[in-house]
Parts: C-alpha cells; sequence; structure tokens
C-alpha cells in the first residue's frame, strides 16, 4: 500500500520569515507521524532558505518512521548526509532563484557526478532516489546511476489546465512507472499534489510513497495538522 511522505519545509518557511523559533518543523513533523504520515522529508537547501542544519540534525534524533532528504548532489550536502545518516536522501536539482523545485534532475547531462554521488551514499547503508520527470530516457540514465529509487516530478500533472492534458501527463507518468518496474527500480512521486489530484493519480498504482508539503500545510493552517494529515492519508488509502 502507498504511504505518505509528509514535506514539513513551509513549517520552516514561515518560521524564518520572522526569524524566530516558531513554527518547528521537528513539532510538525511528530505530529504529522502520529496522524499517520510514514516519512518525513525535509529539503536542505544551499541556501539554507528554510530547512536548517539543526532542523536536520534534531529530526534525525527525532523521527520514528524514515527520514528523507532532499539535496542537490554536491560535495557539501554528500558530506552532511553521510554524517547524519538518513534512511533516505533524493538528490534533486536545485537553482537559488526558484521558488520551489521546477523540474526533474538531467541524469543524463550529469550521470559521472550523480553516479559517484549515488555510490558514496549507498557504500553508507543510504537509500537513494533520484528526482526525474516522467521522461524514458532520464528512467533508464537512473537505473544506469544504481540509484534504488526514482520520485517522479509530478509538477506537469499537477498544472495541467484541463482533464485531456491531465490524462496525457498521467499516461507519461505510468508509462514511467512500468520502466522503472522493469529495470527494478522502486517509484515515489511528488510535486504539486492536492487534494484532488491524487485521486486519479493514485488510482493508476505502482507508486511507494507521496511525498507532499504544500497542499498538507495549507489545509493544517485551517484545519489543523493532525486533520489535513489524516485526510491525505485516507484519500491516498481508498484512491
Amino acid at each position: 500500500m502507498a504511504k505518505l511522505g509528509l514535506n514539513v519545509d513551509h513549517v520552516a518557511t514561515v518560521r524564518q520569515a520572522r526569524g524566530g523559533v516558531e513554527p518547528d518543523p521537528v513539532t510538525a513533523a511528530a505530529m504529522g507521524e502520529l496522524a499517520g504520515a510514514e516519512g518525513i522529508t525535509i529539503h536542505l537547501r544551499e541556501d539554507r532558505r528554510h530547512i536548517q542544519d539543526r532542523d536536520l540534525e534534531i529530526l534525525r534524533r527525532t523521527v520514528k518512521t524514515k527520514l528523507n532528504l532532499e539535496m542537490a548532489a554536491t560535495q557539501e550536502m554528500v558530506r552532511i548526509a553521510l554524517r547524519t545518516k538518513p534512511e533516505q536522501v533524493t538528490l534533486v536539482p536545485e537553482k537559488r532563484q526558484e521558488l520551489t523545485t521546477e523540474g526533474g534532475l538531467d541524469v543524463i547531462l550529469n550521470l559521472k557526478s550523480i553516479t559517484d554521488a549515488v555510490k558514496r551514499l549507498r557504500d553508507n547503508g543510504i537509500v537513494v532516489s533520484l528526482f526525474v520527470d516522467p521522461d524514458q530516457e532520464q528512467i533508464k540514465a537512473a537505473s544506469k546511476s544504481g540509484a534504488d529509487y526514482i520520485e517522479i516530478h509530478t509538477g506537469a500533472f499537477a498544472a495541467a489546465p484541463d482533464w485531456q492534458t491531465q490524462k496525457r501527463e498521467l499516461d507519461e507518468i505510468d508509462a514511467a512507472i512500468k520502466l522503472a518496474t522493469k529495470v527494478g527500480m522502486g517509484v515515489n512521486a511528488g510535486h504539486g499534489i492536492n487534494y484532488v489530484n491524487i485521486k486519479p493519480l493514485a488510482a493508476i498504482g505502482g507508486i511507494e510513497e507521496y511525498n507532499i508539503g504544500h497542499s498538507i500545510m495549507a489545509r493544517a493552517i485551517l484545519v489543523g495538522m493532525d486533520r489535513a494529515v489524516k485526510d491525505m492519508v485516507e484519500l491516498i488509502k481508498y484512491a
């Protein structure tokens, strides 16, 4: 059965807006786990715009399910991951000027550096996932890198302006899932997933974990963290 990986980056975004200590992403993660999330995801960015090194250190000690660290495939970040040893690392592209991650990794172009990072992480017992668009050639390259998983970038699907476009994007995601499964990789998905589009996405099957942050935090502001997480867990379970 598919699982929810709760991304708590946006809790840290609100905290950093005032430069204070609240709200605390560590507390949010604990509440999310109690409500049924089966993993916690954070993105430690190069510019530290939301999650801070201290958050990672504390979450490493307090998360009871699985900690998934999203990060760029840089020497600095690999060193941090090897020191903190999260259960999983998801390698993502990163640009300073972007509001959020805008697309998947170009594994084909950066195959050597990504392969090197994957090997160092896996040699230290860390499961590695690559955040990629639902593109057949990128998935083949991801397989060559030695990574355990792909995480399908669902942004184009989430932004589809009509059902016909959404259906085309779903077909591409479905084909990506089938190829990844064929080459022996696990499949996760994330980006732009909300309480409406999770239903057709989850219905196609084959995805082990959905990493979702913004839509859950937006709902949590209005109805509370417990209700927001439970609602999404139910949708994933029964889609």
